[in-house]
């Protein structure tokens, strides 16, 4: 650990300052390995609110709620829709941008063509618009990788980028960032959160490869002749509007459409939905970003980010995100990626081996393939590789529960971090009632099949302060990153607010290096945070 100091006041980040995580402390070393917790914690906020359409509840509703609208006068229409703005405009960003689209969402339940006003259009979109608290219920499971942007940072300095699950009402889950940095001493800062979060928006003119929309048709089973009628009528790259006018087009020019034409235009119009690019709003800084569900796939919530800044052999740097969708039956891995965190885009992963959750990429090519770490049966991990990020269908066994603590399962705690040494892995296992705990591997540099060393008992184990939550007794991450000679670990508490860690890297290659047999206590030194 770096040696005592006086705290310093952080350096400026715009539009605001970071609070400083002073970790400059001397910690008793009578364990292998020494983690020290920052006492600061990343707690959710019920303020940070964005807006969403609100289902009122079947068409005859919508329809006597435009009714009801319809009646007033246009001057009470004004006075009504002055004071919605009044009451909410400071609250969300583009707000009669909002209101817009969500009466166009509406409008094909109406009859005729009404011929309303902007303002009575608006107002009608207002009522079926909510609030929504991104961060009511938690802010959890996080992930760190290097940010996009190292400008204006002091010689030794790092900026991050952090994404963390935000749950909220009826435990729907959205992806959250917070930027901050760390500096030469390892102590790290982080910039707060904007109360006025922007949420993004698909872009209609997301393009599609037309190769990979037919691989994954083929692996869904729902390539026919009558999807084949849909393809063939499309160029090598499409537009969702391109999609959605060609099945427009062929339902017309087709009296009667063969038999399957309505299944295969279903099956395309969902497989475009799931794959999809999100615009962030110019001057916006990551750290006020929200991803919520945008289709069916991730109705119920977008889960456990595991970020990866990848390094492709051209030295092209692309930030990819794997995560778990949830549409309230069943789980599907996705992926997105982003080159600077101004445009994202949302995929389905393919594959015989892309099941259950908690997917980890590494962040290179290792022989010149993608390797990814993954748990297929929900108990063990694997490592599968593939040519194609998007498709994986080469898989084997990593390595199974071994030590008490990890008996019923075990899996990855984020994207591997690369050493001179081995790929350091970061671990979950789950042991008795249900208790998480963060525990390490140690993989070949050249050939991750092989593990070449792993603590028996857990590096990090929910404390006391710790163990009380929305699912108790869990300390989880999904990701870190190294500087210098620490590990800068955010983790989980019991499933409710987030923390950070430091881990000696030296200490702790030496404990993996023989393999196992040095067994670091689960010892924290908690570290006061001091303010500006």
């Amino acid at each position: 650990m770096p040696p005592e100091m006086p705290p310093e006041t952080p350096p400026e980040e715009t539009p605001t300052q970071e609070s400083r995580n002073d970790i400059a402390v001397n910690p008793s070393r009578d364990a292998g390995v020494m983690v020290t917790r920052l006492t600061e914690r990343l707690q959710s906020d019920e303020r940070r609110v964005i807006s969403r359409f609100f289902d009122v509840g079947g068409e005859q509703r919508v329809r006597s709620v435009v009714a009801r609208v319809m009646a007033l006068t246009e001057d009470d229409v004004g006075v009504l829709l002055r004071r919605v703005f009044d009451d909410f405009s400071h609250r969300h960003h583009r707000l009669e941008q909002t209101f817009e689209r969500h009466f166009t969402r509406i409008q094909p339940l109406l009859s005729g063509d009404l011929n309303l006003s902007m303002n009575r259009k608006l107002l009608i979109g207002s009522y079926f618009t909510m609030e929504y608290s991104i961060e009511a219920a938690a802010l959890f499971n996080p992930s760190i990788v290097k940010h996009p942007d190292q400008s204006g940072l002091k010689p030794g300095e790092v900026r991050f980028i952090m994404s963390l699950r935000a749950t909220g009402e009826g435990h729907v889950s959205s992806i959250v960032f917070r930027t901050g940095r760390i500096d030469r001493r390892g102590r790290v800062g982080l910039r707060a959160a904007a109360h006025l979060p922007a949420k993004l928006n698909i872009m209609e003119d997301s393009a599609y490869d037309k190769k990979l929309f037919f691989l994954k048709l083929i692996e869904m089973g729902a390539y026919t002749d009558a999807m084949r009628l849909v393809l063939d009528a499309l160029p090598g790259r499409f537009t969702f509007p391109q999609l959605r006018s060609t099945i427009e087009k062929l339902k017309g020019e087709l009296d009667p459409p063969p038999e399957g034409f309505r299944d295969a235009a279903e099956s395309a119009m969902w497989l475009a939905r799931s794959n999809y690019t999100l615009q962030v709003p110019p001057d916006t800084d990551p750290a006020d970003v929200v991803i919520f569900p945008q289709s069916e796939n991730e109705s119920k919530g977008i889960e456990d980010v595991r970020l990866t800044r990848f390094v492709d052999d051209d030295g092209a740097v692309t930030y990819y995100g794997t995560y778990t969708a949830f549409n309230g039956v069943r789980v599907l891995p996705q992926i997105f990626e982003t080159h600077d965190f101004t445009r994202i885009s949302i995929h389905t992963l393919n594959g015989k081996y892309v099941q259950n959750k908690g997917m980890a990429l590494f962040p290179r090519r290792i022989n010149g393939e993608y390797v990814m770490i993954s748990r297929l049966d929900g108990e063990n991990m694997y490592l599968m590789r593939s040519d194609n990020v998007y498709f994986w269908n080469q898989c084997e066994k990593l390595s199974a529960p071994r030590h008490p603590w990890e008996f019923v399962q075990i899996g990855n705690c984020g994207a591997p971090l690369e050493t001179k040494d081995g790929w350091i892995l970061l671990t979950h296992g789950v042991g008795p009632m249900r208790q998480y705990c963060i525990g390490v591997s140690l993989l070949d540099l050249d050939d991750p099949r092989k593990v070449i060393g792993h603590l028996s008992r857990p590096l990090l184990m929910p404390q006391e302060d710790e163990r009380d939550g929305y699912v108790p007794n869990v300390v989880y991450s999904c990701g870190a990153i190294l500087h210098e000679d620490l590990i800068i670990m955010p983790y989980a508490i019991s499933d409710s607010a987030s923390r950070i860690a430091t881990i000696e890297l030296p200490e702790l290659l030496d404990a993996l290096k023989s393999n196992g047999n040095v067994t670091p206590q689960p010892t924290a030194q908690t570290v006061a945070a001091v303010k500006p």
